[in-house]
């Protein structure tokens, strides 16, 4: 057994034999403590004199230190403590010191969370916090290590937080009620505990209670802090609103003309109503009507379910949806949202077990391709059966039950038709048992058949009949498994004209469900005469689908649909031919999104500079709707087109993937749709890399670089910066390139670097953005007077463009620059013109730039409440498009607002975690501004020793050319010296974008 020590509490050390070990005197307990919280680091000899004199140290120091070290190693036995440099370091195991247990168990806990499994993970984490005995070094007067002290009480509520995240997630809620309820009276302003006091309670079946709840702390927030609780809480609260509006109706309309099936509901019935019951699947021929079955049982079993049925179409027949999004979406339906989606499939599952707990809910998981695709979703919660329809057996989905759909009756199958087309087939009885027949009595080819006579009056049954009699080998087909489905779509196949034939596998050729008007023109380019797509929806081959925001008229096809006109393409017409119809929708895109792109800021370089765009193949009707807001248009058409960007980059058109992702990004930027950019141009660089073509590769790598930029990653954006300059030679993205590299250094400090390529990039481009970034350089070198004379030469180049967005970018650099010179009247009107102008477009990453400058502006005005409400809306957007380092920004001026209310208690916590993110960042003049702000908190709260030390360190590693840092702290501190409250009425704070 080796020594143990334990520092989360009093000292303790505990020998070989198990007895604890006493130390005398208080400088060896110290030096020890010192060791045992930097155990297996060095301790500088300074920092260990310091903590043992704290005021002035004997003469005899060295020597002194060296005797209790001695002393220690004598004590301890066989615990090594080596001199390693200047200094100290005492070498213990893992599990002989709690601290490092704690770590350890932390970290396995969190990593168990994000690999989906909570009750491991709810080990873990609890072994963690069963290493905390008291206050770390209860029985030690050590300042020394207040600050460290601080950091580990805060890391242990977050880690209980952590705790409960995993234990709520493995559906403990009743049993977390008390432990939750004791720590939100300790911390009453933790939003994060108080939102899982009110899971905890939910999930307990105390809806009320949760609620009840949300308006003490909001209550609590709003009095003693002047806050409205913050977007996490928020959304909590919702959840729970919609949690009480249970039950949750997400079944399809049940189908009107539904006919037979009585035994077979009859039994789905009682199987899913009785005890223990296991998934139910639905197995049988395409088009037996399964879906329909599943719908109209579930219908049935309503009252039997009190909270609602779910259901998720899972595309089993075409493109397969993955578990993963299925989950999402099964949980924003249960009303969970954001953050508290987690990233990693199982974690998904264990928050839909979580949220069914004590749920009676019935799942309809339709059209399921695999077992693989269907495992995962399976709650497996009492309560909570699943009916599963799936054109195969799913024989890999253990302990299933497995009930076979077959055809329907001769009477049976009739009357579906009768209920279809309506009072006429009672007429011809003999026409409608020969159509049934024809359709082999399944319900898909019988409802197709119906709905063409519904759809055209004057066409006889008879005549229908005998236009199906020659697909009599087909239709012997109709009874061979799988191909039962393809043989009934291809009895409404061949009864189509030539046009409306080769319109539909034209259709096919897309590949997409959902299509507008004009692009189906595109499809059919002259093959197709008039009116062939109102045989097709007359056919019920391709249905209505409104119309989009632009007004234009869109059409669906089913997927099974979709999936026989494309197999029918390549059988008929071959490859080329589906190639070329791809080619030219994929040319109509890129045609329509440059038309309606031109009048949108680029956001990046062209990646076809010199290439030719097709004209838009639009007419002028639909061409001057789209025109009149092009931005509804990319709304409309966005997440079309990202699946676009990636399928067509995966199959080979990489190039052509680049250029519409080019046009995209003029609206998807501004909205702040990071995630949408970086899969996009994730998967262009992916294919560019295979196909050998470097230029277009470097161009998605630095569309890449952009993205992790924007979101704080500067280390990494600047490394993936520098490997596309060296790549670029004299391509015109190089500018481009070399003005945000510069931009990057600059928030890195290192300002003489990225003033040089502002040069470099000023020599090859005229853009905005470079005098932006070379404004930036110099205000971090100390030179803001050169800064004005930039900006306001391009504010002029700005407004003779009359682009809004140019003229607020111009104004915001402006209106900073003018701050750091101390003209702060000048600096609010550019910086307020600068919001205006933005609030009336859609770039809210802009408008979160301004508003953080204006907030900043407004500080040093000593105009606490509108520098407050301008953070606020600041950190709302920043946290929506998830902008890391403006989010930090915001919320280190509010945390400084706390101090002037006297909340500065509260400021250091928050201060910290701040400092602690800008310190992974790497921004070197954003750790300077932040300790200094937390420095005055610390002061505040009389813990002057501390305050000093970081005052000090702020000092030291302060860059005194700096006026950037030097203006933003100045500003900032006047809000710790201004009292009032934190943020005015909630009303001042709703003109969010």
């Amino acid at each position: 057994m080796t020594t143990r020590f334990g520092v989360l509490g009093p000292l303790q050390i505990t020998g070989h034999d198990g007895r604890w070990l006493r130390l005398r005197g208080e400088r060896q307990r110290s030096l020890l403590a010192m060791l045992l919280f930097h155990a297996n680091q060095r301790v500088p000899t300074e920092r260990l004199v310091d903590a043992l004199w704290p005021g002035i140290p004997p003469k005899s120091y060295a020597s002194n230190l060296h005797t209790y070290v001695s002393r220690l190693r004598e004590r301890l036995g066989d615990t090594e403590i080596d001199h390693a440099g200047p200094g100290y370091r005492l070498l213990v195991a893992d599990g002989d010191l709690d601290l490092l247990t704690f770590r350890d168990a932390s970290e396995t806990g969190r990593q168990a969370l994000r690999d989906g499994d909570p009750d491991a993970a709810a080990r873990h984490l609890r072994r963690a916090l069963a290493q905390w005995r008291d206050r770390p070094l209860a029985d030690l007067a050590l300042p020394a290590l207040d600050a460290e002290i601080a950091r580990l009480e805060t890391e242990r509520l977050t880690v209980f937080e952590d705790c409960v995240d995993a234990e709520l997630a493995a559906g403990r809620h009743t049993a977390l009620v008390g432990e939750l309820q004791a720590a939100v009276a300790e911390h009453p302003l933790r939003e994060r505990l108080v939102g899982q006091l009110m899971r905890a309670l939910q999930g307990a079946g105390r809806q009320a209670d949760a609620l009840g709840v949300y308006r003490d702390a909001r209550s609590t927030l709003v009095d003693e802090t002047g806050l409205e609780p913050g977007a996490e809480l928020r959304g909590v609260h919702a959840e729970i609103l919609r949690g009480d509006e249970w039950p949750i109706r997400q079944l399809p309309a049940d189908i009107r003309a539904f006919t037979g099936r009585d035994d077979v509901v009859d039994e789905l019935t009682t199987l899913l109503t009785g005890p223990d019951c296991p998934p139910v699947v639905l197995t049988g021929a395409p088009g037996a009507g399964k879906s329909t079955l599943a719908v109209r049982v579930a219908h049935r079993l309503a009252e039997r379910f009190p909270d609602g049925q779910l259901y998720a179409h899972l595309a089993g027949a075409t493109a397969a949806r993955r578990p993963d999004d299925v989950l999402a979406d099964l949980l924003r339906s249960l009303g969970v949202t954001g953050p508290g989606i987690p990233d990693s499939t199982q974690a998904k599952a264990a928050v839909l077990r979580s949220r069914l707990a004590g749920r009676r809910v019935l799942l309809i998981l339709d059209d399921a391709a695999d077992p693989d695709q269907v495992g995962p979703l399976l709650p497996g919660t009492p309560g909570t059966p699943v009916l599963v329809t799936s054109r195969r057996r799913l024989t890999g989905l253990v302990d299933a039950h497995r009930v076979t759909v077959g055809s329907l009756t001769d009477d049976e199958a009739v009357a579906l038709l009768a209920a279809v087309a309506g009072p006429r087939v009672a007429a011809d009885p003999d026409g409608a048992r020969r159509i049934a027949a024809a359709c082999g009595n399944l319900p898909l080819a019988l409802r197709i058949a119906g709905s063409r006579l519904a759809l055209r009056p004057q066409l006889r049954l008879t005549t229908l009949a005998d236009r199906l009699a020659d697909q009599r080998q087909r239709l012997d087909e109709l009874s061979a498994s799988d191909q039962q489905v393809r043989s009934s779509l291809a009895l409404s196949y061949d009864a189509l004209s030539e046009p409306a034939r080769a319109t539909l596998k034209l259709v096919g050729a897309a590949n997409v469900t959902n299509l507008p008007a004009w692009a189906v023109t595109v499809l059919q380019d002259r093959v197709a005469g008039e009116g062939a797509v109102d045989e097709l929806l007359e056919a019920s081959l391709v249905e209505p689908a409104g119309v989009d925001r632009c007004g234009e008229p869109r059409y669906a096809t089913h997927d099974l649909v979709l999936a026989f006109a494309h197999e029918r393409l390549h059988a008929e017409d071959g490859l080329e031919t589906c190639e070329d119809a791809t080619s030219r929708l994929l040319d109509g895109i890129l045609a329509v999104a440059d038309l309606l792109g031109r009048d949108l800021p680029p956001v990046f370089p062209p990646v076809d500079e010199g290439e030719s765009v097709p004209a838009a193949p639009l007419s002028g009707e639909t061409r001057a709707r789209y025109g009149a807001d092009p931005e509804a248009w990319f709304a409309s058409e966005r997440a079309a087109l990202v699946d676009a960007i990636g399928r067509t980059a995966r199959y080979g058109r990489h190039r052509m993937a680049a250029r519409i992702l080019e046009r995209l990004s003029r609206y998807l930027w501004p909205q702040g749709a990071y995630a949408d950019l970086r899969l996009c141009a994730t998967a262009v660089r992916d294919a560019a890399r295979v196909a050998g073509d470097e230029r277009v590769e470097v161009w998605a790598e630095a569309v890449h670089a952009r993205v992790l930029h924007v979101r704080g990653h500067y280390a990494d954006a600047v490394t993936t910066y520098r490997w596309c300059e060296a790549r670029l030679g004299t391509d015109p993205a190089l500018a481009w390139v070399l003005t945000n590299l510069a931009d990057c250094l600059t928030g890195l400090g290192v300002p003489e670097e990225a003033l040089a390529l502002t040069d470099r990039a000023a020599g090859l481009s005229t853009s905005d953005s470079v005098a932006a970034a070379r404004s930036a350089a110099l205000n971090r070198l100390g030179r803001p007077a050169e800064s004005v004379r930039v900006d306001t030469g391009a504010l002029a180049v700005a407004r003779e463009s009359a682009r809004p967005h140019a003229v607020a970018r111009a104004l915001q650099s402006l209106s900073w620059s003018l701050a750091l010179t101390g003209d702060l009247d000048a600096a609010t009107s550019a910086a307020e013109e600068a919001v205006a102008l933005l609030r009336a477009t859609t770039a809210r990453s802009a408008l979160a730039r301004s508003l953080r400058t204006l907030g900043a502006i407004h500080a040093g005005r000593g105009e606490r409440a509108s520098a407050l409400a301008a953070f606020a809306e600041c950190r709302a957007i920043a946290e929506q498009i998830n902008e890391v380092p403006r989010v930090l920004s915001c919320r280190r001026a509010i945390a400084a607002g706390w101090v002037g209310d006297g909340r500065a208690a509260e400021a250091v916590t928050e201060l910290r975690l701040c400092l602690a993110a800008y310190r992974d960042m790497g921004s070197t003049s954003s750790v300077t501004i932040t300790l200094r702000l937390l420095a005055v908190a610390l002061a505040a709260v009389g813990d002057h020793a501390v305050a000093a030390a970081t005052q000090e360190e702020a000092d030291r590693i302060a860059d005194p050319r700096d006026a950037n840092a030097q203006a933003l702290a100045s500003l900032l501190l006047n809000l710790t010296r201004m009292p009032g409250p934190s943020l005015p009425a909630p009303e001042q704070l709703s003109r969010l974008p």
